[in-house]
């Protein structure tokens, strides 16, 4: 697809956690982009949060692996404060310029960017959004700003219906929470700071049904974009759950964002649907789906797991059944790989070359881009 990004993706060019964790790289890089496969570390000033959201019977364990075609932008300010210039600054700005954690109304970003995606990954909630790397050749252009901006402020939402939310009232409604997270990025990224961009959005929302005294985890999937969550049974070789692809036309999907016509409550897609423990939760950019068939997918994380049990991957000290005790980030690497190997080969078939052919283009090899995979494992609360 070829045209203009100020109107919408000209070219699909081409990365989290709803606490806001530190981030432990455990993996590797490569000479044409940079790769990594991430564990979480909640920071200090979580515990509070932490603490509420226990109460909830289910759980997300996770990890995440990123893969970025180019280095993302730095965030301009007043998202991110440079480093102090001058002895001469006051002092009482002199903590904020040594914080390079990125900031929005008062609170640090929440997620990680990776080129221009963004990924979140919580106990509750985990998201992977694709922004358009267009933008970058636009002086105002800042697509990583956008994607990670949306999946904060769409975290807080999630966050915030899940501890105060009771009864009757209790249902989540993930489609108003990104729609609000749309109108807070629209506001923050407005005069004077005149920032655009945009971006797909996906998330999955862990939630359970009012079915006392044995609750069931109950999944609520929201998508508007060609980014994808799929779930997997480690059991079944089909997925038990996929998104379905977004598009306006050939590589242009449902994008939010400057000048698209695209709105969460008219285009997002929200489905509800009960899970099991121990099913596997993926959202992924299209960097994975653009390079991986859907069964390529479902089979490396099958046999990622096995693989995790036999006691490949790092090491780790709890159990490992399932993939518990770390193997969410494992996974999350497996595919990674498995992607940027295809991405990174001119000379392989894969998905994206297959739906460029049927559009008439020529096109061969894997499509470089940002990969980012979120895996998330569900699991049951000790009481």
């Amino acid at each position: 697809m070829h045209g203009q990004a100020t109107s919408l993706r000209a070219l699909h060019t081409f990365r989290g956690a709803i606490l806001g964790p530190r981030v432990l790289p455990f993996s590797r890089h490569s000479s044409s982009g940079s790769a990594t496969a991430y564990a979480i570390e909640a920071e200090p000033e979580d515990a509070i949060l932490d603490a509420k959201l226990s109460k909830t019977p289910f759980y997300f364990e996770t990890g995440y692996a990123l893969f970025a075609k180019r280095p993302s932008r730095p965030f301009p300010p007043p998202f991110l404060s440079p480093p102090s210039g001058s002895f001469s600054d006051p002092l009482s700005t002199h903590h904020r310029s040594r914080d390079r954690r990125p900031h929005v109304n008062g609170e640090v970003i929440r997620g990680l960017t990776n080129g221009d995606d963004a990924v979140l990954a919580g106990e509750n909630f985990i998201g992977a959004n694709d922004g358009v790397g267009q933008w970058s050749s636009k002086p105002k252009g800042h697509a990583a700003l956008w994607s990670r901006l949306i999946l904060h402020f769409w975290a807080l939402e999630a966050e915030r219906a899940l501890l105060n939310k009771t009864g009757e009232d209790a249902s989540p409604d993930p489609t108003a929470y990104l729609q609000r997270a749309y109108e807070k990025t629209v506001d923050a990224t407005a005069p004077p700071v005149s920032l655009q961009g945009t971006t797909t959005a996906c998330g999955a929302l862990l939630h359970f049904t009012d079915t006392k005294p044995n609750p069931r985890p109950l999944l609520y999937v929201t998508n508007l974009g060609d980014s994808k969550v799929l779930v997997v049974r480690p059991s079944q070789i089909e997925p038990i759950y996929r998104t379905a692809e977004q598009w306006h036309w050939f590589d242009c999907p449902r994008q939010l964002g400057t000048n698209s016509p695209d709105t969460p409550l008219a285009n997002a897609v929200t489905d509800k649907f009960e899970i099991q423990e121990n099913d596997v939760v993926l959202a992924m950019s299209d960097g994975v789906v653009d390079n991986l068939w859907e069964h390529e997918v479902v089979q490396n994380v099958i046999d990622s797991i096995k693989k995790w049990e036999n006691g490949d991957g790092a090491d780790s000290e709890n159990k490992r059944a399932h993939g518990a005790g770390g193997g969410m980030h494992f996974v999350a690497s497996e595919v990674m790989i498995a992607a940027r190997d295809v991405a990174t080969d001119p000379f392989a078939e894969s998905p994206f070359m297959e739906r460029a052919i049927d559009e008439g283009l020529a096109m061969e090899g894997g499509k470089l881009d940002d990969i980012s995979v979120v895996a998330a494992l569900c699991r049951r609360r000790k009481t």
